[in-house]
């Protein structure tokens, strides 16, 4: 196999290569009830490989799928009660034993998967399943939605020694409220390794111009079109923002699929995001203040997109292509981690 050639070739040559590649830049913004479970559902075994560990492909037509079945407002308590039901029918599919943790002002979402190493700190993947008033919220937030119930049929029967975790968060439009109440509880996070958290990952634009920036941003401005994804850590988990520059390393070829990826730019924010606030808009920003290594993955929403916050973010703005590429970075990286328990803390110089 012409792999294992060049392998044997670098090894005689002693050659390390060693490649990296990103970029910096942004945008925004108890006690549980066991949902009941149906029969664990037997999936597809994963081809093994001592070479490479070929990580699952999204599908678009189910990610799609996904935001047309929730192509209505989330606002109120009803429309969100029923957001939950579709919720948890979804992963009760997929073989997962949802809850539901109420908090003073909504419901949150969560489930997991346990790994084979109990010392091995968990890896939650996250979004917020809630809108504001008068939007289908097509990408705030049924996208990242969509990612999460993928990650939940393609990772939930998959092996790690990491535990995967997943929360869907009410009432992030109100204030970031639960995902402020899923924290509270100091017990979970004291397993917790670190917090993937998206917030409008499905909108692209391509002509010159429709990518804005936010004031005294820091760096050369990567591009004025929106064809990028964002991802915002801080940088007191750099290891943790860092695993998403190697989310590309598998190909198309390898994953079978004809999608491109979008390039990925990663912002590091120092003191958590005291002197950069627009950062703290969104769910990963709780996490940060409880020590805990979160990053925001995010289109940059209203940055980019003009249906930010209005009736007209529906289905049909999604961009397909970009969509499934993200989509397919967040499960490359989520798998990445959840194989490996390496130390995801910045670490000081030697």
């Amino acid at each position: 196999m012409s792999k294992w050639i060049w392998l044997m070739l670098l090894v005689l040559m002693t050659v390390v290569v060693v490649g990296s590649r990103g970029s910096t830049f942004f945008e925004q913004r108890p006690s549980p009830a066991i949902v009941e479970s149906i029969p664990v559902e037997t999936s597809e075994p994963q081809p093994e490989s001592k070479e490479v560990d070929i990580t699952p492909q999204v599908s678009t037509d189910r990610l799609l799928n996904h935001i047309q079945k929730l192509n209505f407002q989330r606002y109120t308590a009803k429309e969100r009660s029923l957001t939950r039901t579709y919720i948890t029918t979804e992963l009760k599919k997929f073989g997962w034993k949802p809850k539901l943790e109420k908090f003073s002002d909504g419901v949150n979402i969560f489930a997991e998967r346990p790994g084979t190493n109990k010392a091995a700190k968990a890896i939650l993947v996250a979004a917020h399943y809630d809108t504001v008033f008068s939007s289908p919220g097509a990408d705030d937030n049924a996208s990242g939605v969509a990612v999460v119930l993928e990650i939940a049929r393609l990772l939930g029967f998959r092996p790690t020694p990491r535990t995967l975790q997943l929360a869907f968060f009410d009432q992030e439009e109100a204030g970031l409220l639960g995902s402020q109440a899923f924290v509270s509880q100091k017990s979970r996070l004291q397993n917790l390794g670190g917090a993937i958290v998206m917030d409008m990952v499905g909108y692209a634009c391509y002509t010159s111009g429709c990518q804005k920036y936010p004031a005294g941003l820091p760096v050369t401005p990567p591009s004025d079109k929106g064809d990028f994804l964002v991802v915002v850590g801080d940088t007191e988990h750099l290891p943790f923002l860092n695993a998403f520059q190697n989310s590309q390393n598998i190909s198309s070829t390898a994953l079978n699929t004809q999608e491109s990826m979008p390039a990925v730019l990663t912002l590091p924010i120092p003191f958590k995001g005291l002197l950069t606030p627009d950062t703290l808009r969104s769910d990963h920003a709780p996490f940060w203040y409880q020590g805990v290594g979160a990053v925001l993955v995010t289109d940059t929403a209203n940055l980019r997109t003009p249906h930010y916050h209005k009736p007209s973010d529906v289905p049909a703005t999604i961009e397909r292509s970009f969509f499934t590429g993200a989509a397919q970075i967040v499960v490359n990286t989520t798998s990445a981690l959840l194989e490996k328990d390496q130390v995801l803390e910045t670490q000081p110089p030697s």
